[in-house]
């Protein structure tokens, strides 16, 4: 099996410095880095020595955003229940690099590189290039980012709304007054404020601003 692994491996080395993305190669067995190379061990200020002796814990904490990967990591482990070898998962995440304090947009891809005898994968290959910061993605992105983790965050809060305050809560987002309100779902006005103040209980919201912030996370506008 160690001559398959190495051989393979040779396969991406031969190239993989020649591509303009960070290519690296993780064992499945517990998470950590087999190979990377050399473009990406240069934006983490790292040897690969040294990548490799790293727990995959200090590895993930180090260099990437926790809350990414409870985002990617299902869609990761959903290939190995796919059995698809030509089946991959693209997902965007932020990395620390060149030791700064701030994280850099991503976007990955990861597919199952190799298997041992009796079928398992025991390999992920993944590609990663980062994003413009000038780009329009990137904010499209840090956006999509913010609201999941609103959602994922306040998803219990908001499941305690009725479905009446819901409807009140899209209508209010959109930045109707209590009246415009009340004439669209023909309740008075006097009702939706009463409506509007257990909305506000029920979400610890204050303002506004934090009322459109459930309505954009939970897709009501």
């Amino acid at each position: 099996m160690e001559d398959k692994i190495a051989l393979k491996l040779n396969e991406v080395i031969s190239i993989a410095n020649t591509l303009p993305c960070v290519t690296m190669i993780h064992k499945l067995i517990d998470g950590s880095v087999l190979w990377m190379c050399d473009k990406g061990l240069k934006e983490l200020g790292i040897t690969l020595d040294e990548l490799i002796k790293l727990p995959p814990e200090v590895y993930q904490s180090r260099y990437f955003n926790k809350e990414d990967a409870e985002d990617y990591t299902p869609k990761i482990l959903s290939l190995f229940e796919n059995n698809n070898d030509e089946e991959s998962v693209s997902f965007f995440q932020q990395v620390r690099i060149n030791k700064q304090k701030n994280l850099t947009w991503h976007m990955t891809s990861a597919k199952i590189f190799l298997r041992d005898d009796n079928n398992s994968p025991i390999l992920l290959i993944t590609q990663s290039i980062p994003i413009d910061t000038m780009h329009r993605l990137t904010n499209k992105a840090t956006k999509l980012l913010e609201e999941n983790n609103f959602l994922k965050e306040k998803l219990e809060l908001y499941l305690s709304l009725t479905k009446r305050e819901i409807e009140i809560l899209k209508h209010l987002a959109k930045g109707e007054s209590a009246i415009e309100c009340g004439n669209h779902l023909f309740i008075s006005s006097k009702t939706v404020e009463t409506h509007r103040k257990n909305i506000r209980k029920k979400l610890g919201t204050k303002s506004f601003f934090e009322l459109t912030k459930y309505a954009r996370a939970f897709d009501l506008i």
